[in-house]
């Protein structure tokens, strides 16, 4: 295993580093520790902001983005911060409305107005009749478009940066590559479960509260007689049908009436083995067996070592964000319907 990194295109005397990433997160991150010093009164390389650090493995690029943090102390040590070129879509908010226009439009509009080099942007077809994002984050309007997407066509994008430019790429279903085992290459493992957020029964209210409540109330008898009645309230959009209060009280059920686990996973270091690979674990004094997904992963380099430490999940998230319908829209779209209901009732002579 080589591992170099980058500094402005001039290898570094790092120490250690540490590369990680989240599925929930914009961007990935590289620490480097390093002794900046020859003599120990002066720096030997001046770290500006801005300028990047590259992360190579075996001669392959895993990592290219700008410097936003560095320390050094009296004795020279250093550690300095770097982010991916995606770290932009989360330092730079804004307001926009989005007419009939596909995610993957929407997020080339955006990357060309701020300056993000693009790569690879997969085409996601379905076009959005309109959004409107108020003070929201570039991140925040991609991930809401793509959610937006993803419940009308059921296919899943991410997003992800390559060699310096964002790329967009559709989630297919993923074959699992990687194997980890005790006595191979698991060095430690842990498993816990908690029902302390399970709710085994919901109760959704739309409607007039006041007037002609809609109320809807979804329950999951197996829980209840194992673990009680936990009731989660939640009060909806009064324009919503009856129908979609249902609807949202089954995936609320269906959201909460689970039994939350956590595993993590630390092994030796596979550079192919970041956020949202799938990968099969067995492990057996935990008892994690079978295919799991990485929610987050921190890899170390020091003293010639790999190590992984890995979040996992058994189910492969992505980001959701969505879509909140302005207030003055809302207003707007209940006026039209009522002056439609006025024009029926002129047009029969009612009214």
């Amino acid at each position: 295993m080589t591992m170099q990194v980058l500094y402005d295109g001039t290898p570094l005397p790092v120490q250690s580093v540490t590369w990680s990433g989240d599925i929930t997160q914009a961007a990935r991150k590289l620490d480097v520790s390093l002794v900046n010093t020859t003599d120990g009164r002066t720096q030997a390389r001046r770290i500006e902001h801005g300028k990047e650090l590259r992360l190579l493995y075996d001669g392959r690029e895993l990592f290219r983005g700008p410097v936003f943090a560095f320390n050094v102390d009296a004795r020279g040590r250093m550690s300095v911060t770097a982010y991916d070129e995606n770290t932009y879509l989360t330092r730079n908010q804004d307001t926009r409305k989005f007419v009939n226009m596909t995610a993957s439009a929407i997020i080339r509009r955006l990357c060309a107005d701020f300056g993000i080099p693009t790569g690879t942007i997969a085409d996601t077809g379905y076009v959005i009749p309109k959004l409107i994002l108020r003070d929201k984050s570039l991140w925040e309007m991609m991930i809401t478009a793509l959610t937006y997407t993803r419940k009308q066509t059921g296919r899943r994008y991410f997003i992800t940066s390559r060699e310096g430019r964002l790329h967009l790429l559709e989630r297919k279903e993923q074959i699992v590559r990687w194997v980890l085992e005790n006595g191979r290459n698991i060095l430690d493992a842990s498993y816990a479960q908690s029902i302390e957020d399970m709710r085994t029964q919901v109760k959704v209210i739309g409607g007039d509260p006041d007037k002609k409540p809609i109320i809807a109330v979804v329950k999951d008898d197996a829980l209840i007689k194992r673990f009680g009645i936990m009731q989660h309230l939640e009060n909806v959009d009064p324009d919503i049908t009856a129908s979609q209060v249902q609807q949202r009280a089954k995936q609320l059920l269906a959201e909460l009436g689970t039994i939350d686990d956590t595993a993590r996973v630390d092994a030796l270091g596979n550079p192919d083995v970041t956020a949202g690979t799938a990968i099969y674990v067995r492990e057996s004094m935990t008892g994690l067996i079978g295919g799991f997904y990485v929610s987050t992963d921190s890899h170390t380099f020091s003293g010639g070592t790999h190590r992984m430490s890995l979040t996992l999940s058994a189910t492969d998230d992505l980001p959701v964000m969505e879509y909140e319908e302005p207030p003055e829209e809302k207003r707007k779209r209940r006026k039209g319907a009522d002056d439609r209901v006025d024009a029926i009732l002129n047009t029969q002579g009612i009214g």
